[in-house]
């Protein structure tokens, strides 16, 4: 081959850009924002259950101290368990527990605890039902048994589980002390107390031996004693059992339902 020939033009490759890689989007930026939102949420959620128990809260504390007319000031204790929004939305309360100390009862005071349930929201809609406790002391025992004609009541002590009282017999111008233990119990909605040991000069004695000493005399240890309560607690409360606990005496009772709506209930009671 001569230097004069040439070589043939070859036609050069096709040759197109490659595509750029696409750029990922990033996730992050709308994760933060989900979250973001969801924790306002809680915390709106937080809030809004805080300042609805509060206010529920406050309106039972105001209801309770107008209904048993409790000085200003007077500690009431509210206790509302679960989740309260939905409980509002359903218009009632699953339950209520409403405690406070030195409650005045008639003439007498206790420490009162009612625990209600199925609590409406709306008027004149019954509650489910509720039970209360009231717990005296010996104070409060003995302001309680003070309203009972000849009982001694100033003498009176708690000893588990009996109430003890003391007074003295008078035999021929001399005067035999007398204790006698008595145990609380229930009796057509009545508390009861019944003798169940003596002593004698600090010697035990039984009820038949007493009778046969003293007579008539010992009539007044050897009885029942029975105190009326209906007259010191609405007519839709009914006491249930009493007993001697510890130092303290603990009454329960049952209360009806419909004492939210019915007045009859709410009024006290009647002795006969």
């Amino acid at each position: 081959m001569s230097h004069g020939d040439t070589m043939p033009t070859q036609p050069l490759p096709d040759w197109e850009p490659g595509e750029r890689p696409r750029r990922r989007r990033r996730a992050w930026p709308w994760l933060v924002a989900l979250g973001v939102i969801v924790l306002l949420l809680v915390i709106a959620w937080f809030a809004a259950e805080a300042f609805a128990r509060d206010v529920v809260t406050r309106t039972i504390k105001q209801e309770v101290s107008d209904r048993l007319a409790l000085p200003a000031g007077h500690e009431v204790d509210v206790v509302v368990p679960g989740v309260l929004i939905p409980q509002l939305i359903s218009g009632t309360l699953d339950e209520v527990t409403v405690s406070s100390e030195d409650v005045p009862v008639g003439q007498f005071e206790g420490d009162v605890t009612v625990t209600a349930t199925d609590v409406p929201i709306r008027e004149g809609v019954d509650m489910g039902g509720a039970t209360a406790t009231v717990t005296l002391d010996e104070a409060q025992l003995e302001s309680l048994l003070s309203t009972i004609e000849d009982f001694p009541a100033d003498t009176v002590a708690l000893a588990e589980p009996d109430v003890t009282a003391a007074t003295e017999l008078q035999l021929f111008g001399v005067g035999f002390p007398v204790a006698v233990s008595l145990t609380p119990s229930v009796a057509e909605g009545d508390l009861v107390l019944t003798p169940t040991s003596f002593e004698l000069a600090g010697a035990q004695i039984d009820a038949a031996a007493l009778s046969e000493q003293f007579g008539a005399l010992a009539d007044v240890v050897v009885r029942d004693w029975s105190v009326c309560l209906a007259q010191y607690i609405p007519a839709g409360v009914t006491l249930t059992d009493v007993r001697v606990d510890g130092d303290v005496l603990v009454a329960d009772a049952d209360v009806d339902g419909g004492i939210v709506t019915d007045p009859a209930l709410q009024a006290n009671g009647t002795c006969e």
